[in-house]
């Protein structure tokens, strides 16, 4: 599975719910624009060691943009965006997800559900 942003902060918040569902999936993938997130919201080093360690510890796989993501991405924000107000970020993390054939998890199913291709878990905090 392919965790979106939202996941870890339910996990940061202590809703024991999303780690659960972490530490029970057997494949932890996330996409790199997610790893960006998540790291750019640390306020110090204590904070951007946790969230490496984190991930590390639970042996998260972190997917590269790569050309053909990008170009997916691209083509979800000329489809999505005027009618679903689609998100970079989000046609980022779900062309991720759909290039890799893996199911994405969220509990954002407003941003994703538009997106035919995508194999989506809708996740109930």
């Amino acid at each position: 599975m392919l965790f979106d942003t939202d996941i870890f902060i339910w996990v940061q918040r202590g809703n024991l719910k999303a780690a659960r569902l972490i530490d029970s999936s057997q494949e932890r993938v996330l996409s790199v624009y997610t790893y960006m997130e998540l790291l750019q919201t640390v306020k110090n080093s204590q904070q951007h060691h946790t969230v490496k360690n984190f991930l590390s510890t639970f042996d998260f796989v972190v997917l590269p943009l790569t050309e053909t993501i990008g170009h997916r991405a691209l083509v979800y924000i000329e489809e999505y965006t005027l009618a679903h107000s689609l998100r970079a970020g989000d046609a980022i993390i779900a062309a991720t997800a759909v290039e890799n054939n893996l199911t994405l998890v969220s509990s954002n199913a407003k941003h994703f559900k538009p997106i035919r291709e995508l194999k989506l878990k809708v996740f109930s905090p």
